[in-house]
């Protein structure tokens, strides 16, 4: 994994080290995550937040790891959210912002906002032009960090389908001044990473496929 993200920064110009890797653990038990902390990872991303709830009580060994919610954050769990994850990828209205904010502790909760890029129903997200207004509303939220934009293209096992999306991610990043953007995923961070990710999510380069249920 190391080797495929210097050589996609490489390729674009960029430094290894602006590029953050998220390991995406979601329906992986506690036990898998903590051999991934003690192997160097320090950043885990997860889809749910009751399933992670059940996970996090295990790994008070693991002091400096960073939880990241990746999944859509349904505002019935907005205080549950607060208090166990310290960066959320998929704030998407202004009204779970201020309850996220209400429920932060002191130290604050790193946030970007996911942008709705493609016309699938199942897809969640601000769309493009509710952006500046959104940022508007997290940065009036003192509790809130917002570093920047969170996307999720169309599946397509051609990774070259998403650079289109990733691309304009990029540019409502700039247009907006918001210099992170969480995007590409096992089969596609090369694009991402070409397109100017600062943030992979990868959960089958990783640890394999998951089990299903």
């Amino acid at each position: 994994m190391e080797a495929r993200i210097a050589a996609a920064a490489a390729r674009a110009g960029r430094k290894r080290s602006d590029i953050l890797l998220v390991a995406v653990t979601k329906k992986f038990p506690a036990a898998v995550m903590r051999e991934a902390y003690w192997l160097g990872l320090r950043d885990f991303g997860e889809n749910y937040v009751q399933e992670f709830e059940g996970k996090r009580g295990e790994l008070s060994d693991c002091p400096d790891a960073r939880y990241h919610l990746i999944g859509h954050l349904q505002s019935n769990k907005s205080k549950k959210a607060a208090e166990i994850f310290h960066a959320i990828h998929t704030l998407d209205s202004a009204k779970i912002a201020r309850r996220l904010d209400a429920d932060a502790p002191e130290a604050g909760i790193d946030v970007l906002i996911e942008v709705k890029l493609s016309t699938e129903a199942a897809k969640t997200g601000a769309a493009p032009e509710e952006i500046p207004a959104l940022a508007t509303a997290i940065r009036a939220c003192p509790r809130l960090r917002l570093l920047g934009l969170m996307t999720m293209p169309p599946w397509s096992e051609d990774a070259e389908q998403s650079r289109p999306y990733f691309a304009r991610l990029r540019e409502l990043g700039a247009s907006n001044g918001l210099r992170q953007l969480s995007m590409g995923m096992s089969h596609d961070l090369e694009v991402a990473i070409e397109e100017g990710a600062t943030m992979v999510r990868v959960g089958t380069a990783l640890f394999g496929p998951r089990k299903k249920a």
